[in-house]
């Protein structure tokens, strides 16, 4: 084959452009056969396809050994190929470096090219302009990005199989939350403690799962959302005590109450969702067929549940697929706890309680251990046999279920019960609440003595009101129609707030820099849902006294992670005017102990970038005295594993910004737990940790108990 012109060419890719004044030219083998290129450039043709101007005149000849050239990827919808060839087309380079094409049988292939296909560009083409020194150049071209045999167009002949079935690709949906994994994503969780987990852990656990769900339900949380969540967190590992055991799960006491089953699997203390009963498999690596632990729901099938220290456990199945009822088998869950009982290992027991702020949902509470005393069959409801399982609470465990039950019995009785244990006096508001806030003194129940050294307000409006210079006015009677709560998100009160309301259904969705909400200049009504910290208490509180930190708050109800408590009253402070005793100063310029409450972007398939950021944005620092003024949040103690937490809020009154610190419940609280929040650190040790930052310490100690305390706070 007589040498060929080496043409200058350019390869065009979609993030490049043409540069005509210093084209890349292709070396030649021998520089003796290299000719001047053409003046004009070629563009190179992508592997995609490639299209030749038509000329019938310029025909060139090629080696005698070339068969006809191949239809590209395909061909058009309705066209036949009238003489398909079955011969496979291979290229190869000789020294020097000469295109050879051959087919298997030489000797039917023509010496001729047809004539060439009219000049067509697309998306995914490039043109390759004709040259008359020879017909060939384009083709060339094509073939020189190959050293390989060429591969076969997209589909397959005619008669054959694939060998696996191609699945169709699911249509993009943007509102689709749910991806199965992320390479990128640290659960920060070793491996360790994914196994056997710890107070601190499973609280952080449970704490992200909640944010997850309060994303993407807006605290609604229908079953599929709850679904999707706890997949998400599964396949990404952020979990604890994957190891199923009998007996007690490390981070998780009596008394804990969960609003949705998915935490419960995720901390490990019930992993079957959502089967009734837990038991060990032949994986767990401990005797299988031992039950691990059970959930009982008020209403649901026979359970007597009323007794507190013992119950009535009805066993599972018993339905067919069509929903008929029929006997239940001795297997799975009935056979594991006729197991226990032979055994006599405990079993954990959680109650399902309607909620009592929604009857459509349910709370769990996890009751302490249980064993199983007997079992027997008999013929339930339906007409069929059932079988049922006596389980007794071990001695020697804090309360669970019976202090759920007391905390209704309080609801009920109101808070002037003269005959209950301990009771000091029927509301330290004198009135000014619209919940009374009773006093109890079980520590002592002879003295009736409790703290009067103080005058209770239940706002701090005009008490610590920042001036702020040249303050301008804003509202939302522009957007908003009078009479109406805020929803549109037109609304300049919700743009504020990044354009979304910050509640849902009385629930903090976001910790954020700063929440905003409607003021006296607003259209809206006093109801309005972003008013949701300036109508006063909305929880039954009481104030009783502590075994060793004095006067305390707890709550009678049942609080969900982001509900509203209480705002901070008092009066407001310079630096130069704290007094050294005064045990009641709350500090924003502390050192308080970082955590994340916020939904993780990556959790969701979503762009990090997204992150809603929770570091509070202050004109300046804010110091509040609750000493000679104040509500209840004055007798909330510190803890260094807190339950509370406190948010920045501004609103409007008599035309100046008002920012109030509110207190909202940073975890799941149960019925008569202590309220906690982080008093902060303000003395600095001088040293340096080991991430190189400064250590804090406070003047007090601290007497929280929880397993990774500071040793001191304030």
């Amino acid at each position: 084959m007589e040498n060929i012109t080496s043409p200058t060419f350019q390869g065009v890719t979609p993030l490049q452009t043409v540069d005509d004044e210093t084209p890349y030219t292709t070396p030649p083998a021998n520089e003796e056969n290299y000719n001047t290129p053409p003046s004009q450039p070629l563009l190179l043709a992508t592997p995609l396809s490639s299209a030749s101007p038509s000329d019938e005149s310029n025909t060139a000849p090629v080696d005698p050994n070339m068969g006809p050239i191949k239809r590209g990827r395909g061909r058009p919808k309705g066209s036949k190929n009238s003489k398909p060839s079955k011969k496979k087309m291979e290229t190869s380079h000789d020294p020097n470096n000469e295109v050879v094409v051959s087919g298997h049988n030489d000797e039917t292939h023509n010496t001729s090219f047809s004539p060439h296909p009219p000049l067509v560009a697309t998306d995914l083409q490039a043109i390759v302009p004709y040259d008359d020194s020879t017909t060939t150049l384009w083709l060339m071209m094509m073939l020189l990005e190959y050293s390989d045999p060429l591969k076969r167009g997209r589909g397959r002949p005619k008669g054959s199989r694939a060998k696996t079935p191609v699945k169709k690709l699911k249509p993009h949906n943007p509102d689709e939350k749910m991806v199965i994994f992320c390479p990128s994503f640290d659960s920060m969780i070793t491996e360790e403690v994914k196994e056997n987990g710890n107070e601190e852990l499973v609280d952080s656990v449970r704490m992200r799962f909640n944010a997850v769900c309060r994303h993407l339900g807006h605290v609604s949380c229908e079953k599929a959302v709850v679904t999707t969540a706890f997949s998400r967190f599964t396949n990404l590992g952020v979990r604890t005590n994957k190891k199923k055991r009998i007996g007690p799960v490390p981070g998780v006491q009596p008394g804990d109450i969960f609003y949705f089953w998915g935490e419960m699997c995720l901390v490990g203390l019930h992993t079957q969702m959502p089967a009734g009963i837990d038991y060990l498999l032949a994986k767990d690596g401990a005797a299988e067929g031992l039950t691990t632990s059970v959930i009982t729901s008020v209403g649901h099938y026979n359970d007597k549940t009323d007794e507190l220290h013992f119950f009535v456990y009805t066993g599972q199945g018993g339905t067919c697929k069509d929903g008929k009822p029929r006997d239940q088998e001795l297997t799975r869950g009935n056979l594991a706890l006729i197991a226990s009982q032979k055994r006599g290992n405990e079993v954990r027991v959680i109650r399902g309680i309607v909620d009592p702020r929604d009857e459509k949902r349910k709370v769990y509470i996890y009751d302490g251990l249980y064993v199983v005393t007997y079992y027997w069959i008999e013929k339930g409801t339906t007409g069929f046999d059932e079988f049922k399982f006596n389980l007794v609470r071990q001695q020697d465990q804090p309360s669970g279920f019976a202090t759920w039950k007391l905390a209704e019995e309080l609801m009920k009785c109101g808070s002037s019960n003269l005959l209950r244990k301990g009771f000091v006096f029927g509301d330290i508001s004198l009135g000014l609440e619209a919940l009374p806030v009773p006093i109890v003194n079980e520590v002592d129940e002879n003295d009736k003595e409790w703290p009067l050294d103080f005058n209770y307000r239940v706002s701090s409006k005009n008490l610590s009101m920042m001036i702020v210079p040249n303050h301008q006015s804003t509202g939302c009677n522009n957007t908003c129609k009078g009479g109406q709560s805020c929803g549109d998100p037109t609304c300049s009160c919700i743009q504020r707030n990044g354009g979304d309301l910050p509640y849902d259904n009385h629930i903090l969705l976001y910790r954020k820099p700063m929440i905003y909400e409607c003021s006296d200049l607003c259209a809206c009504p006093e109801d309005c849902k972003s008013r949701l910290t300036q109508s006063g208490l909305k929880l039954r509180l009481e104030v009783f006294k502590t075994k060793s930190c004095g006067w305390g708050l707890r709550s009678w109800e049942p609080i969900r992670a982001g509900t509203f408590i209480c705002e901070l009253v008092g009066t407001a402070k310079g630096r130069d005017e704290i007094e050294e005793d005064d045990e009641y100063i709350f500090d924003t310029s502390r050192v308080y102990k970082t955590f994340r409450w916020n939904y993780e972007p990556e959790l969701v398939g979503e762009d990090c970038w997204e992150e809603v950021s929770e570091v509070y944005k202050l004109r300046s620092e804010i110091l509040v005295s609750a000493r000679a003024f104040g509500n209840v949040s004055r007798f909330m103690n510190h803890s260094c594993l807190a339950n509370v937490m406190w948010q920045p809020v501004e609103y409007e009154t008599d035309g100046q910004p008002l920012v109030n610190i509110v207190f909202f419940a940073k975890r799941h609280i149960s019925p008569l737990t202590e309220l906690r929040y982080d008093y902060g650190m303000s003395y600095d040790t001088g040293e340096i940790d080991e991430g190189g930052s400064k250590v804090f310490t406070g003047k007090r100690a601290c007497l929280c108990g929880s397993e990774n305390c500071r040793g001191s706070f304030e």
